[in-house]
C-alpha cells in the first residue's frame, strides 16, 4: 500500500509549524494572483500553506481519509500527478477568475484544490463508495455532483471567503484523471466503506 498521502500530511504539518514560527513566511509563498506570472512557483507553494488550525485540520482530515483510499488504487507516481496537477489546475482556474474580473486579486492558500482532485478521482474509480455529506449518507458519485454545483456557484460569491474556483478546478482535474485511469484498467472494484467529510472552510483559501 502506498503512503504518499501520509508523507504529504507530514510535509503540510511541518510547513504549518514554520508558518507559525517564521514571520512573513506565509506572505512570501501564498498564491497572489497579481504575482502569478512573475512568481509562478506560488502555484505550488500555496498548496502547503494554511490559514489557521481549523483550516489545516479539515484539509488534513480529508487528505488522510480519501488520500489513503487513493493510495491503494494508484501508484505513487500517479498519486503525485493527481495531487499536484489538481492543485495547480485549481490555481490556474482561480487565476482565470481574477483575469476575468470575477474576483479581486485576493491571495489564496491551502491544499483543498489538490484534495478535491483526490475526491474527484476516487469518485470515478469507486463511485459507490458511501460517505457522509453534511451528515447525509450518500454515494460519492452523487456527492461530487453536489460539490461541483456548490463550487461553481461559490466562484461568483466573493464574500464567501473561499476560493471556490480552485476547488472546482481541482475536482474537475481529478475527475478527468479518474476517467483516464478507469479507461486504462477497466471497471474498478467498488468499496462500500463509509467515510464522512465536509468541504474545508477557510478565509479565501483553497
Amino acid at each position: 500500500m502506498g503512503r504518499v498521502s501520509l508523507y504529504l500530511l507530514a510535509a503540510i504539518a511541518l510547513v504549518f509549524i514554520i508558518q507559525l514560527a517564521v514571520p512573513g513566511f506565509t506572505e512570501s509563498y501564498v498564491f497572489d494572483p497579481s504575482l502569478a506570472i512573475a512568481q509562478p512557483w506560488r502555484f505550488v507553494t500555496c498548496m502547503f500553506l494554511h490559514a489557521d488550525p481549523t483550516h489545516i485540520l479539515f484539509n488534513g482530515l480529508a487528505l488522510f481519509m480519501f488520500g489513503t483510499i487513493l493510495d491503494r488504487q494508484v501508484s505513487s507516481r500517479q498519486f503525485l500527478f493527481i495531487y499536484f496537477g489538481a492543485g495547480i489546475f485549481g490555481g490556474l482556474l482561480y487565476y482565470a477568475t481574477y483575469l476575468l474580473g470575477i474576483i479581486p486579486p485576493i491571495p489564496a492558500l491551502g491544499a483543498s484544490g489538490a484534495i478535491y482532485g483526490i475526491l474527484g478521482t476516487v469518485a470515478i474509480l469507486l463511485p459507490d463508495l458511501r460517505i457522509f455529506f453534511y451528515f447525509i449518507p450518500m454515494k460519492i458519485r452523487y456527492a461530487v455532483i453536489v460539490w461541483i454545483i456548490i463550487e461553481f456557484l461559490g466562484t461568483f460569491d466573493i464574500s464567501s471567503g473561499i476560493a471556490s474556483a480552485a476547488h472546482l478546478g481541482g475536482l474537475l482535474f481529478g475527475i478527468a484523471c479518474g476517467y483516464y485511469l478507469k479507461t486504462r484498467r477497466g471497471s474498478a472494484g467498488v468499496s462500500a466503506i463509509g467515510y464522512r467529510i465536509e468541504p474545508p472552510p477557510a478565509n479565501w483559501s483553497d
